[in-house]
């Protein structure tokens, strides 16, 4: 194989790295892999097994606890008549002898073709692809994201509705800390479909993903006013192709968007391990609050597992699709895994040289020790473990307005607020919008700080103060 066309090495950590197009593709590939249940009583299908992937080994990582996850994952590599390792608890693994994620994913690349993982902490299924030289698929890292969970999320919504644009799904429950949910409204912003945040009180969205929403997916906000007469906000997508713009597209008509029924509700639980208080109050789905006219057609979704948040008695309604959603968990991950593999030779995730790598943007990147740190405390990037591994890489992101914003290579929290040193003349400046783009030849020579303190403690001086002292 030449140079030219050497494959390059696809990961799945954020719904972000699959293309639309590559989703569709993978929902194609799944269909393919459905297979009729023997019982008629039962609709949804599950994976249809084969041999394709017969020399191919999966390894699950999982630093969390799992059922469907991890099963699926294993129940869709065995169906591709492959084998599967696994370390499905970090007191038995080498996590508990203090061996960091880096060297376990570099040692476990010798013995798989493709890993899952799992983990606690946000952005470290990003740092294990760093450094595993084998495909590494994200199965889910703290409240960051859940890339396949959503696949699964939109192939039901898919077959059920026959199309995602123009959809309205209402999504209930803990908006903040559900890593599915962040990959959940991602999707369905680029695939055009109308989001309603039913959030828990106090568990909205983060700032920076619903900034993101609005900045990057041209998401508009359009207020409704409910029966009780509070304003809620719809997420709204232009009415034409998503393309990622920092500016807005074509009108949206607020009229027939505050009329639109409710196609689909997706129930998240409360996740109790990511919060202190553990006594918050939590909304319930049940039938007496799906009897509303709104939702008479609506599919009830959940990526389960539920505690309380969605009443059992509603599972024989023909509105719930939960268990159907979970049962698409191992076609979705069967197409996945074999698209990935490159198993399939008419169809494939991988690319060439001068396509996906090409599109990754160059990066802010200095040493642990050296200037600002992500402000997100459950970053991989905090961990002790990976001090060796990690540093302090960010993306610029700039809007049309100029702002500039720090975006954390791993976990993707957004950094608002720093101030820019120049490395060279020892100045520094409170305006983030002084920091160039990474692309610039001059970006070498700056530096970003948390605070004027840090900057000052590092041997830099206020721009001003300098300019003085040049003068005098």
């Amino acid at each position: 194989m030449t140079a030219k066309t050497r494959p390059i090495l696809r990961h799945v950590v954020s719904i972000n790295d699959l293309s639309n197009k590559e989703i569709e593709t993978v929902f194609d590939v799944a269909q393919s892999y459905l297979d009729q249940l023997p019982d008629p009583n039962f609709s949804y299908r599950i994976g249809r097994s084969t041999d394709v992937a017969s020399k191919s080994i999966l390894a699950t990582l999982f630093y969390e606890p799992s059922t469907r996850t991890r099963l699926s994952f294993e129940s869709a590599m065995l169906r591709l008549g492959g084998d599967v390792i696994t370390s499905a608890d970090p007191a038995t693994s080498s996590a508990a002898k203090g061996e960091s994620l880096a060297d376990s994913v570099r040692v476990v690349s010798n013995y798989a073709d493709v890993i899952v993982i799992r983990h606690p902490r946000d952005g470290a299924a990003r740092l294990a692809a760093e450094y595993a030289s084998i495909p590494v698929i994200n199965g889910g890292d703290g409240a960051h994201e859940h890339p396949t969970q959503t696949l699964c999320d939109l192939f039901t919504l898919k077959r059920k509705h026959k199309q995602l644009k123009g959809l309205k799904v209402a999504i209930s429950g803990d908006l903040r800390g559900s890593r599915t949910i962040h990959s959940f409204v991602y999707a369905l912003a680029r695939f055009g479909a109308i989001i309603d945040p039913m959030a828990a009180p106090g568990m909205e969205l983060p700032a920076h993903v619903h900034r993101r929403l609005r900045e990057e997916y041209r998401c508009e906000l359009v207020s409704q006013t409910t029966e009780s007469g509070s304003v809620d906000a719809l997420y709204v997508t232009p009415d034409e192709p998503h393309q990622q713009s920092l500016f807005s597209g074509s009108e949206v008509d607020h009229s027939v968007i505050l009329r639109k029924k409710i196609d689909a509700v997706y129930v998240t639980r409360f996740q109790k391990e990511r919060w202190a208080d553990k006594d918050q109050e939590y909304p319930r789905i049940d039938a007496k609050f799906l009897k509303d006219s709104k939702y008479s057609h609506a599919s009830v979704m959940h990526p389960l597992p539920r505690v309380n948040e969605l009443d059992a008695a509603f599972d024989s309604d023909s509105r719930a699709v939960y268990f159907q959603q979970a049962a698409y968990g191992v076609p979705i991950r069967m197409a996945l895994i074999s698209l990935l593999l490159s198993i399939r030779k008419e169809k494939s995730l991988q690319k060439f040289e001068g396509g996906f790598e090409a599109l990754k943007q160059p990066l802010y990147d200095q040493p642990l020790t050296t200037g600002i740190r992500c402000t997100n405390k459950n970053c991989i990037s905090h961990e002790p473990m990976e001090a060796q591994y990690v540093r302090n890489k960010f993306e610029v992101v700039k809007n049309h307005a100029n702002e500039t914003r720090l975006r954390c290579f791993y976990c993707e929290n957004d950094v608002e607020h720093f101030v820019v040193a120049h490395k060279k003349n020892q100045w520094f400046v409170a305006d983030t919008t002084a920091l160039p783009s990474p692309a610039e030849p001059s970006f070498k020579d700056y530096v970003a700080f948390a605070s004027s303190e840090d900057a000052i403690a590092a041997g830099y001086h206020p721009k001003h103060s300098q300019q003085k002292r040049a003068s005098s």
